[in-house]
């Protein structure tokens, strides 16, 4: 049985790109386009690394789905009120989702707890879903048996092609795409860079880029749709 109706979206704490002085953060539609698909039937609750107000990405577009989010005050509330990792209850959760941006390449993946609540989600049954580079999030997350969680499994995240045409690859501490298949992850991508990619393996859901974060979450909705009948 899943547990209660609740979805943990965990965000970035990472102000800054690498060392460098240039902003970012979590990419806001990555937020806002998987928070309108999950909102309806599961409250979400967002946690970060040092818990209060998550840095946003100054580069992200504020479409119409983002314009309704920031006039939302529950939405605003739960976000700018992120609880700290550390006082997560991964029980509480049926679902994890790790939304994209620059920042979450150089805070979650090696958060020894953002994987602990990772794998005790995903060996409860529960979904976990990552987007664009949110997939950094789970690219490092070992199992109990000491096994890459993505291990084998079908697996998308931000593609090196991508990366290269931002500009910001100098400034990465890894490629995403290349770390994944470090860790045994069978990567795919689409065939051009920007387009909607979404891959289930199981219970793990991943989307390339910004473009994929909805049917990311309508995955993970119909994954825990299926589980509870």
């Amino acid at each position: 049985m899943l547990p209660q109706r609740f979805i943990l979206f965990i965000v970035t704490s990472h102000p800054w790109l690498g060392n460098s002085d240039i902003p970012t953060g979590y990419y806001l539609p990555e937020v806002t386009h998987a928070y309108r698909v999950l909102s309806p039937f599961y409250t979400i609750v967002f946690a970060s690394p040092k818990g209060g107000i998550p840095p946003m990405d100054p580069t992200s577009p504020v479409d119409d789905q983002s314009a309704a989010f920031l006039r939302d005050p529950i939405a605003m509330k739960a976000l700018n009120n992120s609880i700290k990792l550390e006082c997560v209850n991964s029980q509480d959760f049926a679902a994890i989702f790790y939304p994209g941006g620059n920042g979450p390449m150089f805070d979650l993946p090696h958060h020894p707890t953002s994987q602990k609540i990772a794998r005790e989600v995903y060996e409860a049954g529960g979904i976990v879903g990552a987007v664009c580079h949110g997939s950094a999030g789970i690219s490092n997350v070992k199992l109990s048996n000491g096994e890459y969680l993505i291990s084998g499994k079908d697996v998308t995240g931000f593609s090196n092609a991508e990366e290269e045409q931002m500009g910001q690859k100098n400034h990465m501490p890894f490629l995403l795409e290349d770390q994944l298949m470090v860790n045994g992850g069978k990567y795919t991508k689409s065939k051009g860079n920007w387009e909607n990619h979404v891959v289930v393996d199981g219970t793990l859901v991943t989307g390339q880029n910004p473009a994929s974060a909805t049917e990311t979450a309508q995955e993970m909705l119909n994954l825990l749709t299926r589980c509870r009948k």
